[in-house]
């Protein structure tokens, strides 16, 4: 990964931990993933289990592999 790579997974990573999967959506043009970290978070959140996919939202942005995007 070149440090161009690292920094734009850092960022989405960093959007993500605000709004699960605006990272994804804004930084790696993922819509898709991005929507439905989205969704699943805010549907889980009712019932206390938000978390695990808010985490996981944060994990996927960063460690994202920028060859999977092309």
């Amino acid at each position: 990964m070149s440090d161009k790579d690292i920094t734009r997974n850092l960022i989405a990573a960093l959007l993500s931990c605000f709004i699960p999967g605006l990272g994804q959506a804004l930084v790696q043009q993922r819509f898709a993933v991005g929507a439905v970290f989205f969704i699943a978070c805010f549907l889980l959140w009712f019932v206390w289990l938000g978390w695990i996919i808010h985490v996981w939202a944060v994990l996927d942005a960063a460690f994202q592999d920028p060859k999977d995007e092309e």
